[in-house]
């Protein structure tokens, strides 16, 4: 069967959608009117209509805002608290975000699309425990003694930045946040953040919590990013942006465990996902066998409202995104690739897309070259594995890959050969907080997740003084 529409509506819906409680600027711990006093609008992406009215900051708030944090900086307790104490401040912050778990699920579904009971099962655990992670680190932030060729003595420092400034996209509301925010609470920064127009609600709400108690996006704005960091006075910056990503599956793979990574890497939160593996080589042997199991997978899809449990993919984020994704399919069509399944949108109302299949797509069509970000697979047939490591390195991203095979050796050589930042073997998607996260080429540089996040928020500051008649050196 095709692709069906879950079509409850907001009454039968299994969860009531909370009141809106926090539409205003969050600046040095309170809310506030813009100085403007303008406001922007809301919309459900399951409607098409406004249900909410933010206010809008400019260029006066962005000034308010980072003086106070610059003022919270250098005089302020954060950045000199010990360590321990900003860890205990940020476990707290961590179990006030559980104990709103399914309000907060709520706004990202409402704003985002997102399925309610994914966000509330994985999203917000996953908020909490990155500022745990992050927490447990705040205390072992050390810098170290340096072993000096002559009559000199050294030791580093590792001091917080200062102001950080993050920008955080529309897609993962929630974890974006607390990826960004996290290892900077951590290192001893103060913080703006601007959270994505489309979905400003959750960032206000945990404003609002942390009184209790990174760029990423596309790359055309990263270059917007690093043009005015370079104009101004060479701030440092770290971008995660865009991504279109290979997943090669060798002859030998298990074609029911390849089928189903290619669902999840490509169709998660409607495609909606920097890492989505939205081009598919698929080894010649298996080619068309893959593409009707994977075929019947996806039609077996429940597009429909986020609330509602049975529901596999939501509503695109918005209506200007809900018509990119339209209008790539359509260059799709015309440029000769074979729509299997799909293509259309899904329903009478809001901004939902039939998830879609397309093969014989080559290399040069635009659905193989750029970055859709919505519930669009491209398939792609290869012969060997030099052919699947050339062109999957043939593209100007390179943020994740994933390789299926049950031969070692081409899982090592083909790992080690692809240009990109996170790479899968015989899984997708998965993330954890020890795992280092970010790209090569046009998908940006720095590092979010891990250890290697707390580097970007933090310098190094090398002290040395002389030794004098010291036995040894």
């Amino acid at each position: 069967m095709a692709a069906t529409q879950n079509n409850a509506s907001m009454e039968e819906a299994l969860f009531k959608v909370p009141d809106i409680k926090f539409t205003k600027l969050f600046i040095n711990g309170e809310f506030v009117d813009s100085v403007s006093g303008k406001t922007f609008e809301t919309i459900d992406p399951r409607t098409g209509e406004v249900f909410a009215k933010v206010a809008e900051g400019d260029k006066e708030d962005v000034d308010l805002a980072v003086k106070a944090a610059r003022e919270a900086f250098d005089r302020g307790p954060w950045p000199r608290f010990p360590g321990c104490e900003r860890r205990r401040l940020m476990m707290k912050f961590a179990d006030l975000i559980e104990e709103n778990a399914e309000e907060l699920a709520a706004l990202d579904a409402i704003d985002a699309g997102k399925l309610y009971g994914m966000s509330k099962a994985l999203d917000i655990p996953a908020a909490a425990g990155t500022l745990r992670y992050y927490a447990g680190a705040a205390d072992k932030i050390h810098g170290e003694t340096l072993k000096l060729s002559r009559s000199i003595q050294g030791y580093t420092l590792r001091e917080p930045v200062g102001v950080a400034g993050m920008i955080i996209p529309w897609n993962f509301p929630t974890s974006m946040f607390f990826t960004k925010v996290s290892p900077a609470l951590a290192a001893g920064c103060t913080i703006v953040v601007k959270p994505a127009e489309q979905t400003p609600l959750s960032a206000l709400f945990y404003a609002h919590l942390a009184k209790k108690v990174s760029f990423t996006g596309s790359t055309e704005v990263g270059k917007l990013v690093m043009k005015a960091a370079a104009d101004s006075n060479l701030k440092q910056v770290t971008l995660e942006l865009g991504g279109k990503n290979p997943l090669i599956i060798f002859d030998d793979a298990d074609i029911e465990m390849a089928t189903g990574l290619a669902v999840l890497g490509s169709l998660y939160n409607k495609g909606e996902v920097c890492v989505a593996s939205s081009r598919i080589f698929v080894q010649e042997g298996i080619y068309d066998e893959f593409a009707k199991k994977l075929v019947e997978k996806v039609k077996m899809t429940v597009v429909g409202d986020p609330f509602h449990p049975s529901t596999h993919q939501g509503p695109q984020v918005d209506k200007n995104q809900y018509e990119k994704i339209l209008s790539y399919i359509e260059h799709g069509k015309r440029e000769g690739a074979t729509l299997l399944t799909g293509g259309k949108p899904c329903g009478e109302k809001g901004y939902y897309i039939e998830p879609t299949i397309f093969s014989d797509v080559k290399d040069s069509m635009l659905i193989a070259k750029d970055e859709i970000f919505g519930p669009v697979i491209s398939l792609l047939k290869f012969k060997s594995v030099e052919e699947a490591i050339g062109r999957a390195n043939a593209t100007k991203y390179g943020l994740a890959a994933g390789i299926v095979t049950k031969d070692f050796n081409i899982a090592n050589t083909v790992s080690r050969s692809i240009r990109a930042g996170v790479v899968w073997i015989n899984c997708y998607l998965e993330f954890d907080y020890d795992i280092p996260y970010g790209g090569y080429k046009m998908s940006g540089f720095g590092r979010d997740s891990g250890m290697e996040a707390l580097d970007q928020y933090l310098q190094t500051k090398s002290v040395v003084t002389p030794l004098y008649n010291s036995p040894w050196l």
